[in-house]
């Protein structure tokens, strides 16, 4: 019963969460996930695999994603100085725009669905747990597909 509980509480979550992005900011889940992850990068500049890997994306996934986003002006691809073979991925100032203007509802829904249903103990608690879980699966960190 807990393993539906907390699969149902997931799925739940991950589609509130996305009608919010898609309403309020028109950006998908992955959208915002890039954006904000380039948001924290010095200069706005990530390394494509570096950029999979903090995202837990396949080579293919990012690459798709990547294009669609440079179709919209809110990233654009580069080479890389270091390496030919690589590619940096970089915020432009329209990316930083719609970072920058989506994260305040997007936290407050965050806070309205998830922490604000929990005392700072259960907080606490689960963050314990999650870190537990997380430092327990086989493939923690790795790239997963789609």
């Amino acid at each position: 019963m807990l393993w539906k509980t907390y699969r149902d509480v997931f799925n739940g979550l991950a589609t509130a969460l996305q009608a919010q992005l898609l309403r309020d900011a028109d950006l998908s889940g992955s959208e915002y996930a890039l954006l904000a992850e380039l948001s924290h990068a010095p200069d706005g500049v990530q390394r494509a695999r570096e950029l999979g890997h903090e995202l837990a994306w396949d080579r293919s996934r990012l690459s798709h994603l990547v294009t669609r986003m440079e179709k919209r002006g809110l990233v654009v691809r580069e080479e890389c100085a270091e390496d030919a073979r690589g590619s940096m991925v970089r915020l432009t100032a329209a990316g930083r725009g719609a970072v920058d203007d989506a994260a305040p509802e997007h936290s407050a829904a965050i806070r309205r669905y998830f922490f604000d249903q929990l005392s700072e103990a259960e907080v606490a608690q689960l963050d314990d747990i999650f870190r537990r879980i997380l430092d327990h699966l086989p493939s923690a960190g790795a790239p997963t597909a789609g």
